[in-house]
């Protein structure tokens, strides 16, 4: 019996979590960051090496199928307008459940000022990157999203919000043109969109094994040779820990279900089927954008959404659509204040949604760029932005879990979207 891609990823996320524990205990740092890390890295790299084309080809001709502006627009509208919402309901309940929870009160005085200490550099880093952000004008955001240079856009994944500008912008002029114009030009779009899906089916044979490397290396930077650490890091912040997994769980089995519910008639237990091997290489990458190209296949292959509503709805997603990382911003701000004894107004927490809503879509859909963001949040509600250092450490765990929660949003929101557009097929989840 042949195994399916989902349970071969879940196979090599539970050996590579059982060797980094032995490599942990017995001090196999160096060798599993020399041997075994590198094929992570090699997985994560191929994802984002088709990054740039997939969201290129993808959007140019998904838009100029869309055959009129209107159409477009049309759903343009209900995409953006179902991406906020959704996150302004993400932070809603982040602030619900820490303030109702209070973890910030369980973390003793000795260890805050030990995680202060250790993570000095790193606050360090984050706060001039945040201090870099701050300084622009507030239209800044739109400046950025427009660039001057496509080449130069598309030679970096972080640059992918001005790929998607571009993209749209070339769809646009395309649909205006009359077909026999562009009829050669749209064709090369559509075999590069092709090409890559194929070449997602070859990336994801090495799955398995990339999953493996990037949970060893994960625990071998936690634990740095010593068990120990994680160990007395985890029962440090573990309430926080579980606060912010469990405000997830509410996003993820709650909203997004119920977002099915009210524009589909899609199965709640074939809709996660469906998107399972795109939401645990989200959880071993920490990337939306890595884990794009699976998502967008697994969306129309056994979700069953038109190509021409994925191709437009998850690019746009990975880019603008944070869930997840919006709610742990919420989170992590009010648990740093606190921790810090600070105590935070209706106002203050009004602030935390707004600026966690907006942060959110300017969020690069990379690891770690979450952080940055909590940075300005903590600025603009006046907490110490150093207070970062208690959480730096548990950080890549919950980048981990905040990012399956971001794709599962986003397939939530094309499945959506396509059914009210008609566009919904049958659910078929034998395509693996």
């Amino acid at each position: 019996m042949k195994l399916k891609l989902h349970w071969k990823i879940i196979i090599g996320m539970v050996l590579g979590l059982i060797y980094g524990i032995v490599a942990a205990m017995n001090g196999w740092g160096h060798f599993t960051a020399f041997w075994v890390a590198p094929f992570g890295t090699i997985f994560i790299n191929l994802l984002k090496l088709i990054a740039i084309p997939l969201v290129l080809g993808s959007l140019v001709t998904g838009v100029a199928s869309l055959s009129d502006l209107r159409k477009l627009s049309r759903i343009g509208g209900k995409t953006i307008a179902i991406y906020i919402s959704t996150t302004a309901i993400a932070v809603t309940i982040g602030l619900v459940v820490v303030n109702f929870t209070k973890p910030g009160k369980s973390v003793p005085e000795d260890m805050r000022t030990k995680l202060q200490e250790t993570y000095q550099q790193d606050v360090a880093a984050s706060e001039t990157s945040a201090s870099q952000v701050k300084e622009r004008g507030p239209l800044q955001p739109l400046v950025d999203m427009i660039p001057d240079n496509f080449f130069g856009s598309a030679a970096s994944n972080r640059n992918m919000l001005q790929v998607v500008f571009f993209a749209i912008f070339l769809g646009i002029a395309i649909v205006q043109l009359p077909s026999e114009n562009t009829k050669v030009f749209l064709g090369f779009f559509e075999g590069l969109n092709d090409t890559i899906i194929k070449m997602v089916d070859n990336i994801m044979l090495m799955a398995p094994y990339g999953v493996f490397a990037l949970i060893a290396d994960t625990i071998n930077v936690i634990a740095k040779d010593n068990l120990g650490q994680v160990i007395e890091l985890l029962s440090a912040l573990g309430f926080y820990c579980l606060v912010v997994m469990f405000g997830l769980m509410i996003q993820t089995l709650v909203t997004y279900p119920s977002l099915l519910k009210i524009f589909s008639k899609m199965s709640v237990i074939d809709f996660f089927k469906g998107i399972a091997p795109a939401q645990l290489l989200a959880f071993s990458t920490s990337s939306s954008g890595a884990t794009l190209p699976v998502t967008m296949e697994r969306c129309e292959q056994n979700l069953g959404v038109s190509e021409e509503v994925s191709s437009f709805v998850l690019p746009l997603g990975a880019t603008i659509n944070m869930d997840g990382t919006a709610l742990y911003q919420a989170v992590a701000a009010v648990f740093i204040s606190q921790a810090l004894g600070m105590s935070l107004g209706i106002g203050d927490q009004l602030t935390i949604i707004l600026t966690a809503v907006l942060a959110s879509i300017g969020t690069a859909a990379v690891p770690g760029a979450g952080i940055i963001m909590l940075v300005i949040i903590l600025e603009a509600i006046n907490v110490p932005s150093a207070g970062i250092a208690l959480i730096l450490g548990v950080d890549r765990i919950l980048d981990m879990m905040r990012t399956v929660t971001n794709i599962t949003g986003d397939s939530s929101v094309a499945v959506s979207v396509a059914a009210t557009e008609g566009q919904l097929g049958e659910v078929n989840l034998d395509n693996d």
